[in-house]
């Protein structure tokens, strides 16, 4: 057992995908090695992965895998043996396809075990098989692991001792490779991949390395070899981790709090780009600082890599952070080179700045018809207008509770900021960088004039982003962003555009999760299947232009979007730490108050905490399924006459619910979830009583009858909080 290094040295990788290569080489080799037992549960894995190489040093490796006993089923007895015992010429045949010495059959008949197979004997074929050598294992290892590789975009390219010969010898790999190191422990392991042989030397960095060729003394000094000899930290971790201690060092020598600023993207791609980072700090004319500082900090990570400075309050600064890939002794070229090529850049956005603010957001309204939506849906002017509809019927419903605190009008705030809230897609900035929209648009409607609410309205509408993004900083940001979002949910479930496995091409799982946060997380009191039906009745005017068919499917889809929503939240919930029968028990209700929801899990939660839980949901679930069985009109009809009371039982739990049940509906309707289930607790003893002594289904047919309503009334009182029967084990 010892430790291997396998390096395939490349031409330079694409930076996006450099740490998956690295990680997917690594992995993909160890498994197949492990496979074929050359490596155990207990080998560790480090992976390479340098803009010019991809490694793997696995540690316990070993030269050969250990022999393995092979049992082979042959063929039933009666098929493989004639009647005298000798072998027939089936047996012969498939024993001689197994390398098997058939040269004497008895002989051959004698190396064979007879075992029962079902209801027959059978003929079987016992033998040793050598274990894989490494060199054949590696081999192996080696052609799979590349032909698994998560390659973005494969290159085809000519082997350079066949250059004569072309088409003849081209092979196919994401950059052309030029080395390959394969060593077991100080061994080199013989094995060919893309034209090349292993061997122990590979090469350093371009411009900084001390020696030319590296030589790898073996598998364990790979790393310590090439950083002394090549200038290379060959362990992406390492070096990223080298970056960020560079970052924050450079940032912290600058004093008064400035930082930079945090991208684990840009960072993961920076570390993709150098073999031995070196940070440097560099600087901008003052003057571009009046451009909003979300363009130029865009322009500077996206375009050229480099880390913006903010200063303690998170106002950019004219600071940034170069990540170089080399280390003059004088880096004031390096420095002057990056600042150079950064102006024409921040030009450009201060350029882009100054021509949008020319022309007013309201002006750019008519320019949303020229641009198209979606083929069936419209252009963005038409169905900016169905968002306008959306948001003054959501703020309406909303403003009579705000009237008193904002007495300026949610509906006209709400209405101008849908109207102009995609206006900044017409602007050149957004252009130029589409990252930016909705961001510049709060930027244009503060220079239009419009308030802060409005100005933020529009920059917030498209929130929350993603996971975890913060929510509109206001209620017209939330009511336009609300309407957004419902406006592609409906129309794009109305013409059919679902999602399906894990294709979301809309973002449609995105958009409901940002409806479903906005409504809980605020507590926003609108009912979920009131704000769906007020989507789609903005809509109108465009079914009516649909085929009668296309109008049916869209109302059904309607239907098919409410389901999805209350599917995304309970993955939401269950995310959060609920568990699934929580979960299950509160939105088999579909409550339409999704802000309800939060306290109504709490409140089953604690309900689950009584010791009579378990018994009243395992009541409610044979109440669901009395009723469930029972004739549907008889039940819809039933009532409960006092006088219709025969049993002590059921007297008893009438009495209970007339005290409890009107408490429970008390608490219940104030917002008291917990309590409310607390109180209906108490209702336990009679209701074990009940189905201990009363018979249900009574042949006259006015006490079944009875005593179905007496059920119906139960289970109507037991399950406003949520469904307990399925709390039920």
């Amino acid at each position: 057992m010892r430790n291997l290094l396998v390096e395939l040295f490349v031409e330079e990788l694409p930076p996006k995908a450099l740490k998956k290569l690295g990680e997917a080489f690594a992995s993909q080799v160890a498994e197949q090695l492990r496979a074929l037992g050359l490596a155990s549960g207990e080998s560790v894995i480090t992976p390479f992965a340098s803009p010019r190489r991809l490694g793997a040093h696995i540690t316990h490796v070993a030269a050969k895998a250990a022999d393995k006993a092979v049992q082979q089923k042959l063929m039933p007895v009666s098929v493989g043996l004639d009647a005298s015992g000798n072998a027939t010429p089936a047996l012969l045949k498939k024993l001689q396809a197994l390398g098997a010495d058939v040269s004497d059959p008895v002989f051959a008949v004698a190396g064979l075990r007879k075992a029962p197979d079902g209801k027959a004997d059978a003929l079987f074929y016992d033998s040793q098989v050598s274990g894989a050598t490494l060199d054949v294992g590696l081999q192996q290892a080696l052609d799979v692991a590349l032909a698994k590789l998560p390659i973005p975009k494969v290159m085809s390219y000519q082997l350079e001792s066949d250059c004569e010969l072309p088409g003849w010898s081209s092979v196919n790999f994401v950059r052309p490779a030029h080395g390959l190191v394969a060593l077991h422990g100080d061994t080199v392991v013989p094995v060919k991949v893309l034209g090349l042989t292993s061997g122990n030397t590979t090469q350093g960095h371009r411009f900084e390395a001390a020696k030319s060729p590296v030589v790898v003394p073996d598998a364990d000094s790979y790393a310590q070899t090439l950083l002394a000899d090549g200038a290379v930290i060959a362990s992406f971790a390492d070096r990223r981790a080298a970056i960020v201690q560079q970052l924050n060092q450079a940032a912290a020598q600058l004093g008064h709090g400035v930082r930079a600023i945090e991208d684990e993207a840009l960072l993961d791609e920076v570390t993709a780009l150098v073999e031995r980072p070196n940070v440097l700090v560099c600087e901008f004319e003052p003057q571009f600082l009046d451009v909003p500082q979300e363009c130029l900090i865009l322009t500077m990570k996206a375009n050229q890599k480099y880390f913006p400075l903010l200063d303690a309050s998170g106002k950019l600064t004219n600071q940034f952070l170069v990540v170089s890939n080399i280390s003059p002794e004088d880096a004031s070229f390096v420095v002057g080179g990056n600042e150079r090529v950064v102006r024409p850049r921040l030009a450009d956005a201060e350029f882009f700045f100054d021509q949008d603010r020319k022309k007013s957001l309201a002006s750019r309204v008519a320019g949303l018809d020229k641009v198209v939506y979606h083929n069936k849906l419209g252009t963005q002017g038409e169905r900016m207008g169905r968002v306008c509809d959306i948001a003054r019927a959501i703020a309406q419903l909303l403003e009579p509770a705000c009237a008193v605190s904002d007495p300026h009008g949610l509906v006209q705030r709400a209405d101008t900021a849908a109207r102009l809230a995609k206006t900044d897609l017409l602007t050149d900035m957004v252009g130029e960088f589409p990252e930016l929209q909705g961001i510049m648009g709060g930027y244009y409607a503060l220079n239009d004039g419009l308030s802060t609410e409005v100005a933020q309205a529009i920059e917030d509408h498209y929130k929350p982003r993603f996971a975890g993004d913060e929510l509109p900083r206001n209620l017209t940001g939330v009511v336009v962003a609300l309407a957004d979002k419902l406006e592609t949910l409906v129309g794009l479930f109305g013409i059919g555009n679902l999602p399906t496995g894990d294709k979301d091409p809309f973002a449609l799982r995105r958009h409901a999760l940002g409806v479903i946060r906005m409504l809980i997380e605020l507590d926003i009191q609108l009912n979920l299947d009131t704000i769906i039906g007020r989507t789609s009745r903005a809509f109108d005017l465009l079914i009516e232009m649909l085929p009668e068919t296309e109008q049916m499917e869209f109302g059904y889809n309607e239907a098919r979007l409410r389901d999805f929503i209350f599917d995304r939240l309970a993955g939401l919930l269950r995310e959060q730490g609920y568990s699934a029968l929580e979960v299950d028990a509160v939105l088999a209700l579909k409550p339409q108050r999704l802000g309800d929801v939060p306290k109504r899990l709490a409140a089953v939660r604690a309900f689950t905490a009584l010791p009579e839980a378990p018994a009243l949901a395992a009541a409610n679930k044979r109440i669901s399924n009395i009723l469930k069985k029972a004739d549907a009109a008889a039940v819809a009809d039933a009532h409960v006459s006092e006088l219709l009371l025969q049993e002590p039982a059921e007297i008893a739990l009438y009495a209970a619910m007339q005290d409890i049940a009107p408490r429970a509906q008390t608490q219940f309707e104030a917002g008291d979830y917990a309590a409310s289930l607390q109180t209906l607790a108490a209702l336990r003893v009679p209701v074990d009583a009940f189905f201990e002594d009363v018979m249900v289904n009574a042949e006259a047919l006015d006490l079944r009858l009875n005593r179905l309503g007496l059920l119906k009334t139960l289970h109507q009182a037991m399950n406003q909080v949520a469904d307990l029967s399925r709390l039920a084990a």
